[in-house]
C-alpha cells in the first residue's frame, strides 16, 4: 500500500513545493525508510520542482511478521500467512503515517513554521484503498471536510470495493496528515490491531478540532473502535462535550457568513444572482429543475415557491451541507407532495449520473470555480454532453472586479476553496467552446452593479439547447 503527498505551488507563490520536504522533515534528495511493527516504510519523492511536489510512503507489510507469536487457532493456520492485509489493510498505512510523520501531524517546522502554520493546496493519493461501502462512503468522510474528492474503482480482477482514491483541497499539513490518519481506516471498517481505552484517545487527539463537528461521527466513532458499543459511546460522550460541539451548535443558529458572501454583502451580490438566476428560468418557463452544487438550499428555497415548477432536485457532494439544505427546507417534516416534488441527493459533480437526465433545466449557481480546472472537463461531459438538459445556466465570479473590494489582497480570491477565478475573456472563451461542442447557443451577461474598468462582479452564461 502507498499514500502520495503532494504539494503544489503557483509560479508567483511565496514558497516552493520543494518545501515539502521541510513540512513532512524528509530530505527530497534521499530515500527514508523506518521498521515497524506491520512492516517496513520507504518514503522518497518520485518528484521534485518548485510548482509540485510529491512524497511517496510505502509500506511493505510483512504477513508473518504480523502473525508471528499468535494463537494460530483464532482464525485458522492458511488465513495467518495467505490474506489480503499487505494490500488493503489500511489500519496499518495509518499507522505508518504516524510513526513516520509525528512532528508533521503535530504541526512542528522547525526551517518552515510559518509554512506549516498555512493552508495549502495539497493532494494526496491512496492506492489501493479498501472502502466498505464504496464511493458514497468516502464522498461521506472527506467532501464535508473540504475536499476534491475522486474515486476511482481499480481493476475488474480485483475484489470490488478497492479504488484509486485522490483528495485535494487546501489545508494545512497536519490537518490532512490528521484526516488521513483517522479516516483510512474508517474506510476499510477494519483495524488490524488490538484496540483499547487508549485507542479513544488517540481518535479524539486526531480528530481535535474537526471530528466533533463532522456529520459522519457517529459511523467514523464506531468504525475507527472496531464496533466495540462501550468504547464508540464514550468517544462520543467526550466529542459532544467538546468546545468544538458547541461551536458547532451555535453555528447553525447564527451561522458566520462565508468569506465570499461577507465580501459581497454591501451589493447585496448574494440575492441578486439567485433573483437574477429564478428570473431566467421563469422566462424560459421551465417545469423541472436540476441544481448541482445546492450546498445549503437557497436557490432552491426560492424555487420551491414558485408555481409551475413541477420536480426540483438538488446534489451537493457535502453531507453536511445537505443536512444544513434538509432544515432550511424543512424537509425533515414535510409532507408527502413536497417529498415527492423536491429531493436532495449526496453526488459528485464530476461523475455523470443518469438521474441528471430529462431536466428542462441545470443550475450551476458559483459551483465551477470550486473544481480543479484538470476537472472541469469531466464536469462538463457530466452536464453537457450526457445530461444534456434544455437549459444550463452557470454564474462564475468576475476576477477584474477584485480590486474594487476594500481590504481584498492584489491576486488574492474571494473563497480560500475557489480553485481558479476567470477574467471575462476567460469566462466567454470557456463558454462559447462548451456552446459549440455541445450543440448549445450561449447568452453572457453581468451580474450587479457594473464598473467601466473592471466590469461587473459576477458574470452569468445561459446555455439554450433549443434555440442551437
Amino acid at each position: 500500500m502507498q499514500i502520495e503527498i503532494t504539494l503544489l505551488a503557483a509560479k508567483d507563490a511565496a514558497y516552493s513545493a520543494r518545501d515539502l520536504g521541510f513540512l513532512l522533515h524528509k530530505n527530497p534528495g534521499h530515500v527514508h525508510e523506518r521498521e515497524t511493527a506491520a512492516g517496513k516504510v520507504t518514503i522518497f519523492y518520485p518528484e521534485a520542482g518548485d510548482e509540485r511536489t510529491t512524497a511517496l510512503i510505502y509500506l511493505d507489510i510483512d504477513p508473518v511478521g504480523l502473525v508471528r507469536g499468535k494463537n494460530r487457532q483464532t482464525a485458522g493456520l492458511l488465513a495467518h500467512y495467505v490474506n489480503d492485509r499487505p494490500y488493503v489493510a489500511n489500519s496499518f498505512l495509518s499507522v505508518a503515517l504516524s510513526r513516520s510523520f509525528g512532528q508533521s501531524m503535530a504541526g512542528k517546522s522547525k526551517e518552515k513554521p510559518e509554512l506549516a502554520d498555512q493552508e495549502l493546496p495539497f493532494e494526496a493519493r491512496i492506492v489501493p484503498a479498501a472502502a466498505a461501502g464504496g464511493a458514497d462512503v468516502i464522498e461521506a468522510l472527506f467532501a464535508p471536510l473540504g475536499y476534491q474528492v475522486d474515486a476511482r474503482p481499480l481493476s475488474e480482477d480485483l475484489p470490488a470495493g478497492l479504488f484509486d482514491l485522490r483528495v485535494s483541497g487546501t489545508v494545512r499539513l497536519a490537518q490532512l496528515l490528521n484526516h488521513l490518519y483517522v479516516l483510512v481506516p474508517v474506510l476499510d471498517n477494519a483495524k488490524h490491531y488490538w484496540i483499547d481505552l487508549d485507542e479513544i484517545d488517540k481518535l479524539l487527539a486526531k480528530g481535535e478540532g474537526w471530528l466533533a463537528g463532522h456529520p459522519a461521527k457517529e459511523l467514523i466513532a464506531r468504525r475507527a473502535l472496531k464496533h466495540r458499543r462501550s468504547l464508540a459511546n464514550q468517544a462520543l460522550q467526550r466529542l459532544a462535550e467538546s468546545p468544538e460541539a458547541d461551536d458547532e451548535a451555535a453555528g447553525d443558529d447564527d451561522p458566520v457568513p462565508e468569506p465570499e458572501e461577507a465580501l459581497e454583502k454591501p451589493i447585496r451580490l448574494h440575492d441578486l444572482r439567485l433573483d437574477t438566476v429564478v428570473e431566467t428560468l421563469q422566462n424560459k418557463g421551465v417545469r423541472t429543475v436540476l441544481d448541482l452544487g445546492c450546498g445549503e438550499g437557497k436557490l432552491i428555497s426560492r424555487l420551491v415557491k414558485l408555481k409551475g415548477i413541477d420536480r426540483i432536485v438538488g446534489v451537493d457532494a457535502s453531507v453536511h451541507t445537505i443536512e444544513k439544505a434538509v432544515r432550511r427546507l424543512h424537509l425533515d417534516r414535510a409532507g408527502d407532495a413536497l417529498r415527492e416534488r423536491l429531493q436532495l441527493r449526496l453526488g459528485s459533480l464530476t461523475y455523470g449520473d443518469r438521474g441528471w437526465r430529462n431536466f428542462d433545466a441545470a443550475t450551476l449557481v458559483e459551483v465551477i470555480e470550486h473544481i480543479d480546472p484538470p476537472r472541469l472537463s469531466s464536469l462538463e461531459m457530466s452536464v453537457f454532453g450526457d445530461a444534456r438538459p434544455s437549459l444550463v445556466v452557470v454564474t462564475t465570479p468576475n476576477c477584474e472586479y477584485n480590486a474594487l473590494f476594500e481590504g481584498m489582497p492584489a491576486g488574492a480570491m474571494r473563497h480560500p476553496d475557489h480553485r481558479f477565478e476567470w477574467t471575462r475573456q476567460e469566462f466567454k472563451t470557456w463558454a462559447d467552446r462548451i456552446a459549440a461542442d455541445h450543440g448549445y447557443t450561449v447568452a453572457l451577461s453581468p451580474l450587479g452593479p457594473e464598473d467601466i474598468t473592471h466590469g461587473a462582479p459576477s458574470q452569468m452564461a445561459v446555455f439554450d439547447r433549443g434555440a442551437a
